[in-house]
């Protein structure tokens, strides 16, 4: 067996296997290899799955965002008359919506009415925001249209107003019931302007699966909301859907063409500070949760060092008998990395398994806290999701094993050029 051996020959692999599965009245260290394997096993696991709940959580999120609100609202800048009066309606919404509509990449243009009301049924009474908006239209916003749940008929909205879920729980109303909506700035009369007060049947409940949304929004028919909030003639805003989301830029270059003064918002700047926040978070979380994972690989440092220490004479031995010094070092390497590798393997399971059975673990910790731990008003959303990305995944594995080998180098070198006189010394 002398001269240069092949790298990773089948005898290496047979050793140190052997070696791994030694008991340690045999000079193993299986105590430590079974702290190292739960170690990058948890470890491994916890990334994984906080890799998948963080993406589930933000593509929820986002989701709701733009399943719910308008990828772009177009706005009119502020303008003063003779009589110094302001006024920021937009008169030819009709004509301004049609020219948005044929810019390429725009699937919806709505003209909207927008006011806050205090909406109010028998004792219970909540602040709203209502959305004045064609029946058209509303059957084209995808988490109102196909809500998550729903009561009623959206068919009927002509006849009504539509709300979120949250408002209706906090009214106590359901289909067929009428709700007063109450606006501080009502009908003008010679006083002054008195508070308006209406009363509408409830046609149509939706859960848009965003709390704020669901507990605060009322849609009403365009005409009824243009006489509620005086805009006779006008709307406040155009909302916009558009195919991609992500790429608003070419868009928002052409809709300063469709009209003067026009302001543009979008939903990134709505919400793309807490977005943003999300990242960070994500990044945060990553490093944290991989020192956790170095720490767990470091195990396998502190088990091969006792493993060479108890190998000696076997090391001697094998070196008198012609390994190379690249063979013992090869072998104790694969010591360390069958445990980075099956600790991985056991960590990825245990991972994909949590993150795809979320539901059912969350149940259960409700179970055992007698609550419900998951608080949609502060979240935004209903329930905790979880999203397994393929890039995630292996970004996490690549971590485990990647830390696994290269702590495992500085022992198993030790052991390569170990002495062999000096290890067969005191046998």
């Amino acid at each position: 067996m002398s001269g240069q051996t092949p790298f990773f020959s089948r005898f290496e692999f047979l050793i140190a296997w052997r070696y791994l599965r030694a008991r340690r009245s045999e000079g193993g260290v299986s105590v430590m290899t079974w702290i190292s394997l739960i170690g990058i096993t948890l470890g491994v696991a916890a990334l994984i799955v906080t890799l998948a709940v963080r993406a589930g959580f933000r593509a929820e999120f986002v989701d709701t965002i733009l399943g719910s609100n308008a990828h772009i609202t177009v706005y009119k800048a502020m303008e003063t008359d003779a009589n110094g009066r302001t006024d920021r309606q937009i008169r030819d919404y009709t004509e301004r919506a049609a020219k948005i509509r044929e810019i390429e990449g725009v699937t919806r243009a709505a003209p909207l009415v927008r006011g806050q009301v205090m909406a109010n049924q028998g004792d219970y009474s909540g602040v709203a925001q209502v959305f004045g908006i064609t029946a058209e239209d509303l059957a084209t916003i995808p988490r109102v249209a196909n809500a998550q749940t729903a009561q009623g008929d959206i068919a009927r909205f002509g006849e009504g107003i539509a709300i979120g879920s949250g408002l209706a729980r906090e009214l106590g109303v359901e289909v067929g019931d009428r709700v007063k909506l109450i606006s501080p700035n009502g009908a003008r009369t010679a006083f002054g302007t008195s508070p308006r007060v209406n009363a509408y049947e409830v046609t149509y409940i939706f859960t848009a699966g965003r709390w704020d949304i669901d507990r605060t929004r009322i849609y009403m028919p365009f005409a009824e909301a243009q006489s509620y909030f005086n805009r006779e003639g006008a709307a406040d805003e155009i909302e916009i859907f558009v195919t991609d989301p992500e790429t608003l830029d070419p868009t928002i270059a052409q809709l300063f063409q469709t009209g003067p003064a026009t302001l543009v918002w979008t939903w990134r700047d709505e919400s793309g500070a807490f977005l943003r926040a999300l990242t960070i978070e994500d990044n945060v979380m990553f490093v944290i949760l991989s020192i956790l994972v170095l720490i767990a690989t470091m195990n396998i440092t502190s088990g091969l060092i006792m493993l060479v220490k108890n190998k000696g004479r076997d090391i001697g031995i094998l070196r008198t008998m012609g390994l190379t010094e690249g063979s013992i070092l090869r072998v104790f390497f694969l010591c360390g990395a069958f445990t980075g590798i099956i600790g991985t393997l056991m960590g990825l399971i245990l991972g994909c398994l949590f993150a795809a059975y979320i539901d059912q673990v969350m149940a259960f910790v409700n179970w055992m806290n007698g609550a419900d731990v998951w608080d949609p008003s502060i979240r935004g959303i209903y329930e905790l999701p979880a999203e397994l990305r393929l890039a995630d995944v292996l970004r996490s594995v690549a971590l485990s094993l990647g830390l696994s080998f290269i702590v495992t180098i500085f022992p198993a070198r030790r052991a390569a050029r170990m002495n062999p006189v000096e290890a067969l010394r005191y046998e």
